[in-house]
Formats: C-alpha cells, structure tokens, sequence
C-alpha cells in the first residue's frame, strides 16, 4: 500500500521508508523528555523540504559568489531580522551549520592559537565545545575550566573564576552549559570579564526558546558580547546554529568572515529559511506561554522527584532540565535507569554529574526535561505523572513496572498528540 506521508519513498527507497515510520511511530507513541530534543511544527517542515536545498548561495545577502540569489538573500535576510529581534541583538549569522559549529567559528573568529579561553567544567554541566580534553579544539587553544562551589544548590564559584582569570588572562570567558539546572549571574560574568580584558560569550544553546519568551534572563542586558546558540532545543527550530553579536560591528565582521570563508562552504539554504519561519513562530505571543510553561512543567517533575528523595544536582531546577544521580538515588547506573525508561516508551539520556564515579558511558547520572512535552501540550498535572510513571521503573526495575509504565505512557502521548503548528492566533 502506498504511504501517504512518503508516497515517492515508498517506490524509491523501502529501506529509509520503514526507518522514517519507525521513528515516526516511536515519536508518537513515546514521550521525549531529552532536554535538547523536540518537535518542529509543519511550516518548519515545509521550508526544511523545499526547493532551496537545491541552491548554492557561498556569501552572503548581498554578496554571493554564484548568481541567481534573489530569493535565497529574502530567506536569510528575514532569518537574520527576526534573529536580532528576538535576542535584542544588533548582528546576527545564521549559516553555521550546528551549535558546535557555531562556537568553533566563534573561537577562530576571536583567538589565535594559544590563546586561553575560560570556561565551564564538563562534568559540572559544560559542553564538549567548552574545552574538554577530547576535543580537537584544546589542541589549537588553551582552556581552563571552573566549577560550581556547592553541587547540591548549583552555586558557581565566582571568586575562584575570578582568581583564576586575573591569573591566565583568559580572552574568551565562556559562560553556558548542556546540563546545568540554574540560571547563572550574567553580571558577575561580565564584571569579571571586563576586569581581565576578556570578550564575554555566552552559549545559549539550551536556553535559547527561554530568552526568546522572556521565560529567563537575557544574557545581552548585563552586557555580554556574543552569544552563539542552536536553533533546535527549546527554540523549537531546524537543527543548526546562529552566533550573535550584541552591538560591536568589528567583532560581527570577525564573525562573518571565520564561518565563510574560514569554516564554512554554502549555506544549507533550505535550513535557514526554516530558522527564519522558526524564528518568526517564536516571535508570536502564544510562544511566550509555551516558553514560562516549560520552567512550571520542570518545577512540577522535580518537586516529585525531591518527595521521593532522589538526589538531583542543584537540588532542583531554575530552567527546563532537571539532573539526577540515579546511582545514589536508585541504586542503579544512568546508562541503566535509560534503557529501563526506554523499555517503557520514556526517552531521556545518561549523563556525568559533578565529581561522578562512574566512566562517561554508563555514569552515574540522568538528564531529562520538558521542552518536547510542554509543545505536546502537557501541564503541571501531566508532567507529574510522567515523573510517577519514571520512578515506578526506576524502583520497580521488572517486567511488570516496565509493561505498566508502558500503558500509561501511551496512554499521555494518545492524549496529548503531536502537533502540526504552533501558532495560535
């Protein structure tokens, strides 16, 4: 029978067929509580499957290496406006191609090698691209890492950041995490920043969507420099990156020439005229319920989790993760509590947490959140009993608490659906 979703896919290719109606299945049926996950609306869809992914477009507005870019300039021109718009900034480059990237372009944009970044420690919430020891980065240029003061409130030492920074005279100081459940105190990073002589950044990849919905603090009013970003996660757009630049124009031109020509060939054209539709949903009013109902919905599993007695790092959640030491809490690995909770429909991810144990692919840890399920439509209420359902298999840990989970998370995704579109006017 011919699909009706992948009708050319269905002749051309059964393979990828049956591995898209897999996935698709396992997205309706299942509840994603991966913090950088979630769900695109159909708009966004539309643009990532359009005719653009056929264009070549090396440059910029204005100034491409290759004709026939009328169309191509209008798309990344809108995505570039509304990116401004949105962070409050006065530049913005929407063409790298991932987070990832978009923080390599920044480093090249800004440093030279040797040069000293000073940035979060991975296993206290940072990033790989913030200078871990894997990473091809730490190589070119020299990172030193710092640390929260007090891991069961969250508390960043700020006095030892500062120490530290008068003693390495960093020129980056990097602020951002992957997994880190706190808001942090931008002023104290800028402060710190302008004492050494250092460009202040700030990776917003997690938290994009919660600036953008004023649902937390933007980094851009205590006077950070740049921030770089996804445009995925909580930002609810096409996987990819964007770096902005709050008003000097001598950094944003740095900035512009490290992605293209220094990192970067053409831009995916196709995903940026989805960041601009994302970005154009995210500017509705209705985006700013979205982005406040997250925090309510992370403060609700939490409060559950806290009733029990499991230990969560910080001790809580200020914004829309929540990490928790499985090890100590249920007496089992994080690499184990995600395969329990995968049995039962609920995906998350194992994660390290400060001063772990455990090796990196089974650490003690696990990281989960509510972006995807606040765009399901879930509530406070349903939130709370995904949070019942999850510790029921991580106590239980049988067949029968895996099968009884599994009801009632179908039951949730049956009522709250995918949507096609977010914008409700």
């Amino acid at each position: 029978m011919q699909s009706v979703k992948y009708p050319f896919l269905t002749k051309e290719d059964n393979d990828v067929y049956k591995a898209l109606v897999g996935e698709d299945a396992r997205e309706r049926d299942g509840l994603e509580l991966i913090p950088s996950e979630n769900y695109v609306s159909q708009a966004v869809h539309e643009a990532l499957a359009s005719s653009l992914t056929n264009k070549y477009a090396e440059g910029y507005p204005g100034k491409r290496y290759y004709g026939g870019q009328e169309f191509t300039d209008a798309v990344e021109t809108l995505a570039i406006t509304r990116a401004k718009k949105l962070f409050g900034a006065g530049y913005a480059n929407v063409q790298p191609l991932g987070g990832a990237n978009a923080n390599i372009a920044m480093y090249f944009a800004l440093l030279s090698p040797g040069d000293t970044v000073l940035g979060m420690e991975l296993s206290h919430g940072g990033h790989l691209t913030h200078g871990h020891p894997v990473t091809y980065l730490t190589k070119i240029f020299n990172f030193v890492r710092y640390g929260m003061k007090d891991i069961e409130t969250g508390e960043i030492d700020y006095e030892e950041m500062r120490r530290v920074a008068r003693e390495v005279k960093p020129k980056i100081i990097l602020a951002g995490f992957s997994a880190y459940p706190r808001e942090l105190d931008y002023a104290k990073f800028v402060e710190i920043a302008r004492e050494v002589g250092a460009i202040a950044v700030m990776d917003i990849a997690h938290i994009a969507g919660l600036i953008a919905g004023g649902a937390v603090k933007n980094p851009f009013d205590y006077g950070f420099d740049i921030m770089t970003t996804t445009t995925h996660k909580t930002l609810r757009g096409p996987r990819g990156g964007m770096i902005l630049t709050r008003e000097s124009e001598d950094l944003a031109k740095k900035i512009n020439k490290s992605v293209f020509p220094g990192l970067q060939g053409g831009p995916h054209m196709h995903n940026i005229a989805a960041k601009a539709v994302a970005f154009h949903e995210a500017l509705q009013p209705s985006f700013k319920n979205y982005a406040s109902q997250i925090i309510k919905n992370a403060r609700a599993m939490a409060e559950v989790f806290e009733k029990q007695g499991a230990r969560m790092i910080t001790g809580g959640t200020s914004n829309h993760l929540i990490l928790l030491d499985a090890h100590t809490s249920f007496g089992i690995s994080g690499g184990e509590a995600q395969a329990l909770l995968d049995r039962a429909g609920i995906t998350l991810n194992k994660n390290v947490i400060a001063n772990d144990t455990r090796k990196p692919m089974d650490p003690s840890g696990i990281r989960f959140g509510t972006p995807a399920l606040t765009t399901r439509g879930f509530i406070e209420d349903d939130v709370v009993q995904v949070a019942t359902l999850m510790i029921d298999v991580l106590t239980g840990r049988d067949d029968g608490a895996v099968a009884r989970a599994r009801e009632g998370v179908h039951a949730l995704a049956r009522q709250h659906p995918i949507p096609s579109s977010f914008i409700h006017r």
